[in-house]
């Protein structure tokens, strides 16, 4: 589903990714583990079109997205993939409801649909409570859950997580780590993660480990 072929990104004289292969299949959970600064978050961004690759060929789907620019690239993001991130990055002026609705109001899809579809989301994932409350007033569990509620509105054909448990206590994480397999046994849902945490690493289905710029072992 997700293929990359030769990656590589380089600031001046620093090589941060030398010539990356990554395959990832429908319904996989796969997890990049390494050490601080070998390159895990930039791949990560790379393939989710955060951040673009100096050299490489990106296919999802058997779309060329390394190929797509300027709108293109913002509506195929926006409908074909999701991110969650460590800091949730919620917007705190609007309620959970309207932080989950948001992509998908921006893909133009019609208004109650996205809300009802929203409201499914908040309650299979444990917060249909707190649809009415800001970020402020949530923990840090609740906004992650709405972060990955978010993520999924579009129904995206990956969801890239960028230390998704980095800001939780240990009981948060954990069942963080649990809901990205009810996810995939629900929705078939694929994830890409990149996370020092080593429970979670341990229970993906594949691991990727990363040094100075190159996956040395899969």
């Amino acid at each position: 589903m997700l293929s990359a072929r030769g990656i590589q990104k380089y600031y001046g004289n620093l090589w941060v990714l030398k010539g990356v292969d990554v395959d990832i299949k429908k319904g996989e959970i796969v997890s990049i583990v390494g050490p601080s600064g070998c390159g895990k978050s930039t791949l990560l961004h790379i393939l989710g079109t955060l951040d673009e690759a100096m050299e490489g060929r990106i296919m999802l789907q058997q779309k060329e997205i390394h190929t797509l620019k300027g709108e293109a690239l913002a509506v195929f993001r926006n409908r074909h993939i999701g991110f969650v991130f460590q800091f949730h990055h919620l917007l705190p002026e609007f309620s959970a409801l309207e932080n989950v609705c948001i992509p998908g109001w921006i893909a133009g899809s019609r208004k109650k649909d996205v809300e009802r579809r929203a409201l499914d989301l908040l309650q299979d994932l444990g917060v249909g409570h707190r649809v009415e409350n800001k970020p402020g007033e949530l923990s840090g569990g609740e906004q992650q859950r709405v972060a990955v509620a978010r993520a999924l509105i579009n129904q995206p054909d990956i969801v890239f997580a960028d230390e998704p448990t980095g800001n939780l206590d240990t009981a948060n994480a954990k069942e963080l780590h649990q809901l990205f397999f009810d996810l995939r046994k629900q929705f078939r849902q694929t994830f890409l993660i990149v996370t020092h945490n080593e429970e979670l690493a341990t229970m993906s289905d594949r691991v990727l480990h990363m040094k100075d710029g190159r996956i040395v072992q899969a």
